[in-house]
């Protein structure tokens, strides 16, 4: 198979609001109150929470399909703390994203804890968020500089 790419493009609205596109979808990312934005959307951490969270049920159905187990009903619950110490310039000893990441799976499904486990150790291995999260993902950045020319008008 061949690599896919996937891309999100976007402008920065003000200082914690910014504007997305990917493929036909738009969306917001801003923070809450607490963290000075005007809470209009989820902020970036929740917004990886979701893509784990999905890219997990993708992956654990695909397998299950091809395992032959049926699951009947899922709920997935990811949750993680993070200090924003880091995040808010006032300490560089703690980590600027989550400590740890808790996961909870919820399964209604007719396979035994063997199968559910064999199924679990097959999705880490094949989820590409859990691959991004767990492993060093190398990331480039290619900054591009345009000068601001206010305009005088006589």
């Amino acid at each position: 198979m061949s690599i896919s790419n996937f891309s999100i493009n976007g402008s920065s609205i003000n200082a914690t609001l910014y504007q997305g596109h990917s493929r036909q979808f738009n969306f917001l990312v801003d923070e809450p109150h607490e963290l000075g934005g005007q809470d209009l959307a989820a902020n970036p951490v929740e917004y990886l929470l979701a893509g784990y969270a999905g890219c997990l049920n993708v992956v654990i159905n695909l397998v299950a399909k091809e395992l032959g187990v049926k699951i009947y009903d899922m709920k997935i619950n990811i949750n993680g703390n993070i200090d924003a110490a880091k995040f808010l310039g006032h300490s560089d000893k703690t980590r600027a994203g989550f400590q740890s990441l808790d996961v909870d799976i919820n399964f209604v499904t007719n396979a035994t804890q063997e199968s559910i486990d064999f199924l679990l150790k097959n999705v880490k291995k094949r989820c590409p968020i859990n691959d991004n999260l767990s492993n060093d993902t190398p990331i480039h950045y290619h900054i591009h500089k345009s000068s601001y020319k206010e305009e005088i008008h006589a």
